[in-house]
This record gives structure tokens, sequence and C-alpha cells, in this order.
């Protein structure tokens, strides 16, 4: 029964880097939809960019046990893959607290568990920030009026001692904005990456090294 019942949800996930990610198909996101409030903010999935920068982080490993902050986190799969691959201590944020039954489902999916708070850009603080080793966000950018907020985040993330930043994106036009002031101001660079996935076109990483970066 368990095998019959196990084989019959896994067409409800994808598997990549051996991380399960959700379909909006699976039968408890279903059961979420009906018993919770739906996301607002576009965190009703999981997004292509995720994949883009799990493959990278794949190929340019974490230390075990690294400090990670996920900002705009959604369902979470990219902090949930860096908690099960490297053991990672994940801090996810989103500005929807509704997200946080699906990044709860899809922890406990893939054997792993997160810290979860609901705020925006401007509430992570230095407290925060402290000490992070790799600030992440995926498909975040997408308004224009996000990239006040999200530059100053990453500032402040540099002033906090946060090692690195990776913001993956398809290339919508706000994050282009980001990302030429981030390269002007905090030397950051644009890398566009493949997850390798059959059919995935090649997403955009704003990586920024802050410990190369005197703010």
């Amino acid at each position: 029964m368990t095998s019959t019942r196990n084989s019959s949800t896994a067409k409800h996930w994808t598997t990549f880097r051996g991380a399960r990610a959700l379909k909006s198909s699976h039968p408890e996101v279903r059961r979420l939809k009906r018993q919770s409030e739906d996301p607002s903010l576009h965190g009703n999935k999981v997004w292509h960019s995720s994949f883009a920068l799990i493959d990278y982080l794949h190929r340019h490993p974490l230390p075990r046990g690294a400090r990670v902050i996920d900002v705009g986190c959604g369902w979470g799969l990219t902090g949930i893959w860096l908690a099960r691959t490297f053991g990672a201590r994940v801090f996810a944020v989103d500005a929807d607290p509704a997200v946080e039954p699906y990044l709860r489902l899809q922890s406990r999916i893939n054997g792993v568990q997160v810290e979860f708070m609901a705020g925006r850009f401007e509430q992570l603080n230095a407290r925060l920030l402290d000490g992070a080793d790799l600030l992440i966000g995926t498909d975040i950018c997408f308004w224009d009026e996000m990239v006040d907020p999200l530059y100053k985040l990453l500032r402040r993330a540099g002033n906090a001692g946060v090692t690195q930043a990776i913001i993956g994106d398809p290339g919508r036009p706000p994050f282009w904005s980001l990302a030429q002031r981030v390269e002007e101001k905090l030397g950051g660079r644009v890398l566009a990456h493949a997850s390798g996935r059959r059919g995935s076109a090649p997403k955009q990483l704003l990586i920024t090294d802050f410990s190369k970066l005197r703010l």
C-alpha cells in the first residue's frame, strides 16, 4: 500500500539535484490551497530560477553548516536544497505569510527544517543579516518598486558582514535595473547560467562578493 501511494504521488514533484520540488498538483499542496489563504505575491509555485541557482551552487558548494538567508523565499526550494545538501542553517523570509505552510510542506517532504519569518526587504536589519555566509533570492525583482529596497538590502548585507549574495532572475527589466546599480556601486556581476533541465533557458544570476569589497 505504501509503495503504491509513494509511486502515485511521485508524479506530483520534480526531483533536481536530490531535492523534491513540489508541483501544484501534489495532493497536499491542493489541500493547503483549499484550507488556507493563497499566497498573494506570486509565491504560488516553485519558480524556475531556483533550479539555475541550485545548479550553480552545486558547482560552487558552500562549507558545511553555512548560514544562509533566503529572501522572498516563497516555497523555499533553494534554501531547502542547501539545508539538505550542505547542512546549511537557513533563515527564510517572505513578505507574504501565506507562503509558510507551503514552505513547511516542502521542507518536510525533503526531510529538513528551515526557520521562517514574515517580513519585507526593509525589515532585514543588520542584526538579522550579521555574519551570514550567503544571501539568496530568486524571482524577487519583478516590479520597478522592488529595485530600490533590494539594492538597499544588498548594501546592508555587505555592511553586516554577509560574504556573498546571489539573486536569480530570467531577466526582467527591473532585475536589469538592479543589476546595473549593483555592478556600478557594489561590484556585482551578472552570470547567465542554465540548470541543465530539459527545455530550460539560462537564467541570470547577479553575484556580489562582499568579501572583496569595502563599503
